[in-house]
C-alpha cells in the first residue's frame, strides 16, 4: 500500500546525506564556549536534528499519501490560478517583498533585533495578503515569541541590540529579563 516512488526515495536519501555530511563536519569545530553550555556545535546540530525529523516526516507522509494533489486540502487545487503582472500594483508588491528582508537586515544595527523583528514579521504577513488585524497581530506575536524563546532562552545567542534610543532601551530590557530568567532557572 506504499505510494513511494523512486523519486521520493532519492529525495529522502539526498536530505539524509546532507544531514550526515554536516553532522560529521560539525566535529571539526566542536569546541567549548564559556557562555554557551552546548558549545559551538549546539546550534548546528539542533538544526540538523530538526532537518532529520522533517525529512523522516516527509518520507512517512509520502509513504502514506504519495505526492499527488489531495482533495480537500487548503491551498491545493488541480487548476492553477492565473497570475497577472499587468498592473503596476503587483510589480510593486513583488519589489516590496524582495526589498523587505534587505531593509530588515539594514535596520538591525541601528534598531536591533528585538524591535525590528515584530515590524518585519507584521509587514511580511501584510504583504502576503492577510488583512485581518487580529490575525496579523496574533501571528506576529506568536512568531516573535518563538524566536525569542529559541534565540534568547534555549540557545542564549547574542542578538543585535541596536544603538538608537528607545530601541536600545527596549533591547536592554529584554536582556535584563533574559538574565533574570536564566538566574531563576539556574541555567
Amino acid at each position: 500500500m506504499s505510494k513511494l516512488k523512486t523519486s521520493h526515495i532519492v529525495e529522502t536519501l539526498v536530505w539524509l546525506t546532507i544531514v550526515a555530511v554536516f553532522y560529521v563536519y560539525s566535529f571539526e569545530f566542536g569546541q567549548e564556549i564559556e557562555i554557551y553550555k552546548f558549545g559551538a556545535t549546539g546550534w548546528p546540530r539542533f538544526i540538523l536534528g530538526f532537518l532529520l525529523l522533517v525529512t523522516l516526516g516527509n518520507l512517512l507522509h509520502l509513504y502514506k499519501k504519495g505526492s499527488e494533489a489531495q482533495h480537500g486540502r487548503v491551498g491545493i487545487t488541480d487548476q492553477d490560478e492565473e497570475i497577472s503582472y499587468d498592473g503596476i500594483g503587483s510589480i510593486q508588491k513583488i519589489l516590496a517583498i524582495l526589498a523587505l528582508p534587505l531593509i530588515f537586515a539594514w535596520s538591525l544595527k541601528p534598531v536591533g533585533f528585538y524591535s525590528a523583528t515584530p515590524v518585519f514579521i507584521a509587514l511580511t504577513i501584510l504583504l502576503l495578503g492577510e488583512k485581518r488585524i487580529k490575525w496579523v497581530l496574533g501571528i506576529t506575536l506568536f512568531i516573535y515569541f518563538l524566536l525569542i524563546l529559541l534565540f534568547m532562552v534555549i540557545l542564549n545567542a547574542p542578538l543585535p541590540q541596536g544603538n538608537i534610543s528607545p530601541f536600545y532601551d527596549f533591547s536592554a530590557f529584554m536582556l535584563t529579563l533574559n538574565t533574570k530568567l536564566h538566574q531563576s532557572l539556574n541555567f
